[in-house]
């Protein structure tokens, strides 16, 4: 009996006929702001950044080679086929934790919480990422500038002589932790702002580069063979999923059911093209195996004689970065935002601001611990750790929808994920596919921290959350 009664414990799931009503006390609730150009601008920022700037050199130069291009777009179909999936749960269930909440709402608690517990590291460790690859144009400015920095301040260990932190990135990390906390209709205003700049930027970048191009550099195409290029699409995974982070703000969208789905849809496409776009120009360039790792097209155009389009992209490249931060932080925040409203976390982390209402004790917790993986973790053993869990996260989304088209085929959807279950099933073997080219070593440290989250699930979740406390309650009502 015990046993049967643990089976479906974990299977449990959260009803969606009442998935619209409001959840938790008073303190525990998020308001209803954002329209659908802040989510669209939410989603951009989420997915253009460090995979242009710095993620697209580092790619190219040390893995695929020309062919960078091939990775984004095998990532992309891949983030495509999940984009669908998520834009039909978008608009059917309008709640803060995305990937997380829908897993709990169809696949039941264990594997919501499997989610929600990757996310949270997945998420944290993106932030650390893009700041080391912001702290990297910087470093490009103080030297153009002619200034120069101490050694000990200008990366993790093991990464330059003399490196020992990474402080810019350290300083940004907090600096991002302190923006979400003013707020959320505040800080969309500076994203919307930011995300115009950024796109700016990368126009600037693709027109001029494009008279720069020698088509030679892409001759060989394939320099470490068609592997390399799926080997990169692994790692440049994280550069065009910004979107999943950005649906995890939906309980603060004003229409939610209407806005999410194209938001996501909208986000993705213009990113994609500018993409495309962007590895044409910097592998026409320069040859790859000349690319600067950490900024790549502000070392292109400085070789190409252009050093004051180089600046200006150096700056682009650190205002428009920070956007990224800001999507996958908010993210990152709302998914244990939820996971502790539902009570599979400790009640304490979901207590919102007063006044601002946000959840600015588990902001500030995200803040120092993806500060402390960009100050002190090599870019890309952080760029890896990311990937496993978001395609693991897409693989569960996508299953999510199926299972849910025919389950509950009345369920009223503001969008419909097409060619059902084709699509889905794309992204789910795109995304499994793509977790085979990731290092044994990030299968490790994913393993550790799914088996310190077995733990703190049975020790405390299973027991504690929303739902086993109605089952509780509802047995003692029948005795």
């Amino acid at each position: 009996m015990a046993r049967l009664r643990m089976g479906e414990g974990v299977l449990r799931r959260k009803p969606i006929e009442h998935i619209e009503e409001p959840e938790g006390a008073e303190s525990e609730r998020l308001t209803r702001v954002l329209g659908l150009w802040q989510l669209t601008a939410i989603g951009v920022g989420g997915i253009i950044g460090a995979g242009i700037f710095t993620l697209a050199g580092t790619v190219a130069n040390g893995t695929a080679g020309p062919a960078v291009l091939i990775s984004f777009l095998i990532a992309g179909v891949a983030s495509a086929a999940a984009a669908f999936s998520y834009a039909e749960f978008a608009g059917l269930i309008p709640k803060a934790g995305s990937a997380y909440t829908y897993g709990y709402a169809v696949l039941g608690e264990f594997a919501g919480w499997f989610i929600g517990w990757d996310l949270l590291l997945e998420y944290t460790a993106i932030v650390a990422v893009v700041a080391i690859g912001i702290s990297g144009y910087f470093s490009f400015l103080v030297e153009e500038m002619g200034a120069d920095l101490p050694d000990w301040m200008l990366g993790a260990p093991g990464t330059g002589e003399g490196h020992k932190v990474d402080l810019f990135a350290v300083v940004l990390c907090l600096f991002v932790a302190y923006l979400l906390n003013l707020g959320i209709k505040n800080a969309a205003r500076f994203e919307m702002v930011v995300v115009v700049l950024k796109v700016a930027v990368v126009l600037l970048v693709i027109v001029v580069g494009f008279f720069h191009v020698e088509t030679g550099h892409y001759s060989p195409f394939f320099p470490y063979g068609v592997g390399g290029a799926f080997t990169g699409a692994a790692t440049v995974f994280f550069a065009v999923f910004g979107y999943d982070a950005m649906s995890t703000a939906a309980e603060e969208s004003k229409d939610a059911q209407k806005h999410m789905p194209r938001a996501i849809l909208y986000s993705l496409a213009v990113s994609m093209v500018l993409y495309v776009l962007a590895c044409l120009v910097l592998t026409g360039m320069q040859d790859y195996k000349e690319i600067d790792k950490e900024s790549g097209f502000s070392s292109a155009f400085k070789a190409a004689g252009l050093s004051g389009i180089a600046d200006v992209i150096a700056v682009g490249a650190i205002i428009g970065i920070l956007t990224v931060m800001f999507t996958f932080m908010l993210g990152v925040t709302r998914v244990w935002f939820s996971m502790a409203r539902d009570g599979l976390l400790p009640h304490w982390f979901a207590k919102t601001h007063p006044t601002r209402h946000v959840p600015t004790r588990v902001t500030w917790i995200v803040g120092v611990g993806s500060a402390a993986i960009a100050g002190f973790v090599k870019i890309g053993e952080a760029a890896e750790l990311t990937n496993i869990g978001i395609l693991l996260a897409f693989a569960v989304v996508c299953v999510s929808v199926i299972a849910l088209r025919y389950r509950r085929p009345d369920l009223p959807r503001e969008f419909l994920c097409p060619w059902m279950p084709f699509v889905p099933l794309v992204g789910v073997g795109a995304s499994i596919w793509l977790t085979t080219y990731l290092a044994w070593e990030t299968w490790v440290r994913f393993a550790v921290w799914f088996a310190i989250g077995m733990v703190v699930y049975f020790g405390y979740g299973y027991r504690r959350s929303e739902l086993a406390r109605a089952e509780r309650a509802a047995r003692a009502a029948d005795k």
